[in-house]
Formats: C-alpha cells, sequence, structure tokens
C-alpha cells in the first residue's frame, strides 16, 4: 500500500518526501480531530472508582459536610506526618 502511494505522489523525490508529509499531517489531524473526539466517550478512561473495593469504602460513603462551615478537629484532612520546616532555597551564583 506505501509503494502504492509512494507511485502515485508527483514530481521527485522532493516532492513525494513533502507529498508524504502532508499525507501524514492530514491523516494526522483527521485522526485528532474527528475520530478520537467521536471514540471519547466510548472508551473508559473516565470510569474511575475511588476507595479500595476490597474493604468497600468509597467518598460516597463519608458524611455530608457540616452546613455551618467550621471544620471538625480530625477532619480527615490532617497530615498524619511531621512536615517539619521548609528549608531557604540558597541563593543561584549568576
Amino acid at each position: 500500500m506505501y509503494a502504492w502511494i509512494w507511485r502515485k505522489l508527483p514530481f521527485g523525490l522532493g516532492g513525494k518526501l513533502g507529498g508524504s508529509l502532508v499525507l501524514l499531517g492530514v491523516v494526522g489531524a483527521l485522526l485528532w480531530y474527528v475520530v478520537f473526539p467521536w471514540a471519547e466517550p466510548l472508551l473508559p478512561f473516565d470510569d474511575v472508582q475511588v476507595g479500595d473495593p476490597d474493604s468497600g469504602y468509597s467518598q460516597l460513603d463519608e458524611p455530608a459536610a457540616d452546613p455551618s462551615g467550621t471544620p471538625e478537629p480530625g477532619d480527615g484532612h490532617d497530615i498524619p506526618y511531621d512536615t517539619g520546616e521548609t528549608p531557604v532555597p540558597s541563593p543561584s551564583n549568576r
């Protein structure tokens, strides 16, 4: 098939290389703007599960947030380790 396309492209070697690049660009644009957007809803990339399926935990099982807006102590956003001090970056030698 590629040999047939190469024979059908006009001009000499330079024209055939240029025509090949144009054909690759057209095929790439067709895939990028037509085929991939059409196929995206059919693919399972957005079908994500949060939590551990073995334990049955899911973020959907968590209670709703307090409507008053004040977080309760231990609201799950505490970092479970000591973060220590952030080191000051050394000045650059410019």
